[in-house]
């Protein structure tokens, strides 16, 4: 028998979520602005610095070509009373005088040049904070636009791409980078529409002929007379138009469900997750699969019918993969941290690590490409992962040890 091509390696994920909260300090991340106060701010400091030296030396070397004094006395002895100049009391000879107003004026030269020195740190440092808060703002000034632009990005992250910059200011780079963006968007906007309206036409197309042929071949099969060979024909092509049904409205809702939810109803998870529990209690009992697990109330603003499609999907996986006898299926809701969280745990065949995110893909499931069972269209877990988006959550699988999977959907309340 020819051997399976192997299935194409799966895109890298990416590894930045632009819907990621901030941390604890949002102050402290090394931002363009923070870059840019620091700069402004340090090259200021250094300007101030270097002027303050300048004043400083000029202001010595002043004071010290000035420091001798206007006069000597050189006969004599005087007698004199100074509070500036304590050395100069008394009874002194000329000699002596002169000595102790030289040293008056080193001290006084002295203590002029800290005074400069204390009085010009002090306005350097008023002022170097003044620079670093104008800094800070001029700077917020001057990135606002780049604000602007990523919060209209991480609108577009949710697949809301009515969303445009539309920049004023005047015409320099960063209105460049936003006309550019903008115009990138109108093409991504025209490439989705357009993709998410062929689907959608191509599915109603289709739905209109299996409709019909299903109406035929279940009119044909009604006849008591009809030979044993051509009802066994008309149950197999019975069979065959209706999974052609189910991957057709498998597209419709896959194509619909790329799109963000824009009307939310408050959704009971709980209450989800029952309903599709009773959907697919008949299969389970006669495939011999528990269903157990606890299910809180766990109410998020979504759309009831796409979110019941969630845990249908899954449910009917886990219920359809699962093991021979003595299997289970364990579906459980709850809402903490600010999620609700569904999770749908079943026992099954051993799920390689790597083969997880193939499962995801549509036509895709474990170790084949294309669907080739009863068991589906391959389109389950591909409508959850979309559902999930749109609500702004995300699903994710994990092996079990032994065998299975643990389907884990957050969504946002």
């Amino acid at each position: 028998m020819p051997a399976h091509p192997a299935p194409p390696v799966a895109p890298p994920k990416p590894t930045w979520d632009p819907g990621q909260p901030e941390g604890p300090f949002p102050w402290l991340r090394p931002t363009i602005r923070i870059r840019l106060t620091l700069l402004y701010g340090g090259m200021f400091l250094i300007a101030g610095i270097l002027l303050l030296s300048i004043i400083y030396l000029l202001a010595a070397q002043a004071l010290r070509e000035g420091n001798a004094p206007p006069f000597q006395i050189v006969g004599g002895e005087v007698k004199v009373t100074s509070s500036t100049c304590p050395g100069v009391v008394g009874q002194l000879t000329p000699n002596d005088f002169n000595a102790a107003i030289g040293q008056c004026m080193l001290e006084q030269r002295r203590h002029a040049l800290d005074d400069l020195l204390s009085r010009s740190l002090m306005a350097l440092l008023g002022l170097s904070i003044i620079a670093f808060a104008f800094g800070y703002a001029m700077a917020g000034r001057v990135l606002s636009p780049l604000g602007k632009i990523t919060r209209t990005a991480r609108r577009v992250v949710g697949s809301d791409l009515t969303r445009r910059i539309e920049l004023d200011g005047p015409d320099d780079e960063l209105m460049e980078l936003a006309d550019t963006f903008d115009e990138m968007l109108d093409r991504l906007e025209r490439a989705f529409t357009a993709q998410q309206r062929f689907v959608a036409n191509a599915s109603h197309e289709l739905r209109t002929p299996l409709a019909i042929n299903r109406t035929l071949l279940e009119v044909h099969l009604s006849d008591p007379g009809a030979p044993v060979e051509l009802q066994q024909l008309g149950k197999t092509l019975l069979a065959t138009n209706e999974r052609s049904e189910q991957l057709v409205e498998g597209l419709l809702l896959l194509a619909r469900s790329e799109n963000q939810i824009v009307e939310r109803k408050p959704v009971d998870l709980a209450e989800v997750a029952s309903r599709a529990l009773d959907q697919v209690r008949g299969e389970a009992e006669a495939k011999g699969v528990e269903i157990r697990g606890e299910r809180a109330l766990a109410v998020i603003q979504g759309n009831g019918v796409l979110l019941e499609r969630i845990a249908l999907n899954l449910v009917q996986n886990a219920v359809r993969y699962n093991v021979p006898e003595g299997g289970w299926v364990e579906v459980t809701t709850e809402a903490q941290h600010g999620q609700a969280v569904l999770v749908v745990s079943n026992t099954g065949p051993v799920v390689p690590a790597y083969e997880v995110d193939n499962l995801f893909e549509p036509f895709r499931r474990l170790r084949t490409e294309r669907t080739g069972s009863d068991k589906g269209v391959g389109l389950g877990l591909s409508i959850a992962r979309s559902v999930a988006r749109a609500h702004g959550g995300r699903i994710q699988a994990i092996p079990r040890e032994g065998g299975g999977l643990v389907m884990r959907v957050t969504l946002p309340l």
